[in-house]
């Protein structure tokens, strides 16, 4: 029928494309639809590192989980870390040195 005619043509009207530098408005001042997109958010890099990085966290004993949790989420210094598991400093710093490398060969996909 007509109606379906009109309708499909207007449809395909609907598929038409504009040029990135197409000006949205009229003026000197105008500005072009490329200048509506929105820039890369840093942000996702977190997330995907973040999530990369969950799975080998979860492999790591508990001990070295608590170690790192202690260093990088409660901000406490090797030193008190050592004293509240009663071992020494030097043991804290190769077990965080240890887990993080373990953590970060398993994110890349190293064995």
């Amino acid at each position: 029928t007509e109606d379906e005619v009109s309708a499909g043509l207007e449809a395909l009207e609907s598929f038409s494309t504009l040029s990135l530098d197409a000006e949205l408005s009229a003026g000197d001042d105008g500005y072009s639809l490329a200048d509506t997109l929105g820039d890369s958010d840093g942000s996702y890099d977190t997330v995907v590192d973040r999530e990369a990085a969950r799975e080998g966290l979860r492999r790591l004993p508990e001990r070295e989980r608590a170690i790192l949790y202690m260093r990088f989420f409660e901000d406490m210094t090797q030193s008190s870390i050592a004293e509240s598991l009663g071992i020494s400093q030097m043991h804290v710093s190769r077990l965080i040195t240890r887990s993080c490398a373990r953590v970060r060969a398993e994110a890349l996909g190293r064995p």
